[in-house]
């Protein structure tokens, strides 16, 4: 029955009502000469709604007349009366069918790389490797070699600990684990100096293993030996080791800016336009005239790919530029004015510099007013241990 049903919807159906006094009989003379009928809903005792094939419509017909019976048409269904309503809409038909096409074809493709980078630990120029490496878009993905990629990746990089590619749909999800940078760690049974990492004078040195190479109160530059990795005995002789100790300078930051009296500031005002377009892959196509009616302005332009589900993006996206208007402002600082702009400023990227604040031990300020402004000069002295383990080579 339910074959007939199928076949009954390929070829068309027809939903009729049957009224009169003797249903029960239409239906048994129905079934006697093997009509297909389905759906039947009883309305009352004298109406009935049902299903038929539209080639069996006259026979039923027939049946009506002699069971006094009156047929009718409440709706035609199947595909002979879909094709028939959209035979006038051959146009709608036609995109229906190619925009299938394209999703077809689109599936087959890569056409958005999602980079994941565990930790917000940003890997400089991660992108540009992935895509060398072969996974870029409109890359077709039976030819996507993810554990070669994976591979050429960990070669190339030394700052990437892990990677793991996943294709999803027209998605390519990259996850990348960001390897820990760490300082090169000399072994403690091979010989070494250790020397300067930082210019500046010497406050205090303890040393526990080597020969002190400098004293308190000395000059010293960067890579200077401060303690000897070799210790002499007045019997056993020089003996090579592995230095250890505690070195703490005085070293200085100094920064320097010039501040003019009179200076051009770019603002934004509150006013901002919005233009769209589309983009097909590489070609783009806009709505509107590409430029702004602002003299100045920022723009910021967004893409938004187009996708179906959460991993089928389509190679179809949705461009949106945005213009911010801005303004100009001219101002003007007194020589006092500019004085205090540049100190504060210079402290600030000093002090984001320095590892620890609270080893300052003396801040030196010097301006210099000039024509067309103030030169700033801040020099911060802070105490710091100083010093790196240096492998002897013989």
């Amino acid at each position: 029955m339910f074959i007939k049903i199928i076949f009954s919807y390929i070829l068309g159906f027809l939903r009729i009502n049957v009224e009169g006094y003797y249903i029960e009989r239409f239906i048994n003379i129905c079934k006697n000469r093997k009509i297909t009928i389905w759906n039947l809903k009883k309305k009352n005792n004298i109406e009935l709604l049902l299903n038929l094939r539209i080639s069996e419509f006259k026979e039923v017909c027939k049946i009506a007349k002699k069971t006094g019976c009156k047929i009718r048409i409440k709706n035609k269904k199947g595909m002979p009366f879909l094709l028939n309503k959209y035979k006038k809409r051959k146009m709608f038909l036609i995109l229906l069918l190619l925009v299938i096409v394209i999703i077809g074809l689109s599936s087959r493709f890569v056409w958005n790389v999602d980079i994941i980078q565990e930790d917000g630990e940003k890997v400089e120029n991660i992108r540009e490797d992935i895509e060398k490496a072969g996974l870029k878009i409109g890359a077709l993905k039976s030819k996507i070699d993810t554990k070669e990629i994976i591979n050429e990746i960990r070669l190339e990089r030394e700052d990437i600990a892990w990677i793991g590619i996943e294709l999803k749909g027209t998605n390519a999800i990259v996850k990348i684990v960001k390897a820990d940078e760490k300082p090169e760690i000399i072994d403690e049974d091979e010989y070494c100096n250790i020397v300067s990492n930082k210019t500046g004078i010497i406050t205090k040195i303890n040393v526990q293993e080597g020969t002190a190479n400098v004293k308190v109160g000395d000059t010293i530059k960067e890579g200077d030996i401060l303690i000897n990795g070799w210790m002499e005995g007045k019997f056993t002789g020089i003996r090579y080791v592995h230095s250890k100790g505690e070195i703490q300078a005085k070293v200085w930051y100094t920064k320097s800016k010039k501040i003019p009296y009179t200076l051009t500031e770019t603002q934004y005002t509150n006013n901002e336009e919005n233009k769209y377009g589309i983009k097909f892959g590489n070609f783009e196509i806009n709505f509107s005239k590409k430029y702004s009616k602002f003299k100045f302005y920022d723009t910021i332009e967004m893409e938004s790919k187009i996708r179906l589900f959460s991993d089928f993006y389509l190679p179809i996206s949705i461009i949106k530029t945005t213009y911010k208007e801005q303004e100009k402002i001219q101002k003007s600082y007194t020589a006092e004015e500019a004085k205090n702009i540049g100190i504060k400023e210079l402290e600030k990227e000093l002090e984001n510099e320095i590892e620890d604040n609270n080893n300052i031990v003396n801040k030196n300020i010097n301006t210099y007013e000039q024509a067309d402004g103030v030169e700033v000069y801040v020099t911060y002295e802070v105490l710091e241990n100083i010093g790196t383990n240096e492998k002897i080579v013989f």
